[in-house]
């Protein structure tokens, strides 16, 4: 069972589970924690990365270690990372795995070695918790955007990522969308962005050149989009409704600014860092988790309610 949680997660995440509140007595017991994430140059994950530095601190103390690296969508060298960790002897490793089956035998390893792992962000075959965003629902409500204001009839472009489980799912909340809109068409969705500006401009301009008749683009994270408008400035096409995931700064600021992305389905990196060191914690002192897959909902930022959008560093 997976359980979802929102911005009230602090006080709720264990409630009427096996797993007690934390207190300083336990936090000792957590000193040292490995972190590796897809790509800090995403910054998404940089502010993940922040968020869990900080709730180490506080819950095992100022002198508790946070061992911050970057994967860089690289399996051998985030496998590589994991072998750091152990041999480094962190107590917890937390990961976001650039691919989410391969990942596998490293997390074996660190297991085998005695170290929990916690995969955040997108699941990692053989973690003992996962904590993730709700992509599922996070792609829907991009597309759903879509779909109403294309009153249900178009062309779209899909611009697709890395083979993880957030991208999957995000993918396939939005044809769960769009299937119910047979009027929208789908010119392309297999063409992998990697989840960068740069690859979703690429990918993009790729995309308008051999197709005249697109009305919306939706991205798997909130780089690509930007990339993605850059495409469609740099050909002067208009007229395009872009949707995205992840609620960034930069995707504020797009919001605010003459672009045409109009929504992204906003993850909360606060919340998912809370619940992976909690989660982590627990682990570190034998106790079975009643619940290890966690689910936060996203919600959904316009150029309409961006206003009120207390974004990434707004805590829970």
């Amino acid at each position: 069972m997976r359980r979802f949680v929102s911005r009230t997660l602090a006080g709720l995440l264990f409630a009427g589970t096996a797993i007690a509140p934390l207190h300083v007595a336990t936090a000792k017991d957590l000193k040292s924690v490995g972190v590796t994430v897809v790509d800090l140059g995403n910054p998404f994950f940089g502010a993940i990365a922040k968020s869990i530095e900080a709730q180490v601190k506080e819950v095992a103390g100022a002198d508790a270690k946070v061992l911050v690296v970057s994967g860089d969508y690289d399996l051998g060298k985030q496998s590589a990372q994991f072998d750091n960790f152990i041999q480094a002897g962190v107590d917890l490793i937390i990961v976001s795995a650039v691919d989410s089956k391969a990942i596998g035998a490293a997390i074996k390893r660190a297991q085998d070695a005695g170290i929990p792992v916690v995969a955040v962000d997108n699941t990692a075959d053989g973690a003992q918790a996962t904590i993730t965003t709700d992509n599922v629902t996070a792609g829907k409500q991009a597309c759903e955007y879509i779909a109403s204001k294309l009153g249900g009839k178009g062309n779209l472009i899909i611009v697709n990522g890395p083979p993880v489980s957030g991208v999957i799912d995000r993918v396939k909340g939005c044809k769960e969308v769009l299937a119910a809109s047979p009027d929208i068409k789908i010119l392309s969705e297999d063409q992998n962005g990697i989840g960068t500006r740069e690859g979703g401009l690429n990918i993009t301009t790729g995309l308008l050149t051999a197709h005249d008749d697109v009305n919306a683009i939706f991205t798997i994270n909130d780089p690509s989009a930007i990339g993605a408008d850059l495409a469609a400035k740099q050909l002067n096409r208009s007229g395009i409704i872009i949707t995205t995931v992840d609620g960034s700064p930069d995707i504020e600021a797009a919001l605010r600014g003459e672009t045409l992305i109009e929504a992204s389905s906003a993850q909360l990196p606060s919340a998912l860092a809370s619940a992976a060191v909690k989660a982590g914690a627990a682990l570190l002192k034998g106790e079975t988790l009643a619940e290890p897959s966690i689910l936060v909902a996203p919600e959904l930022i316009t150029r309409e309610n961006v206003g009120s959008y207390k974004g990434w560093n707004s805590g829970q």
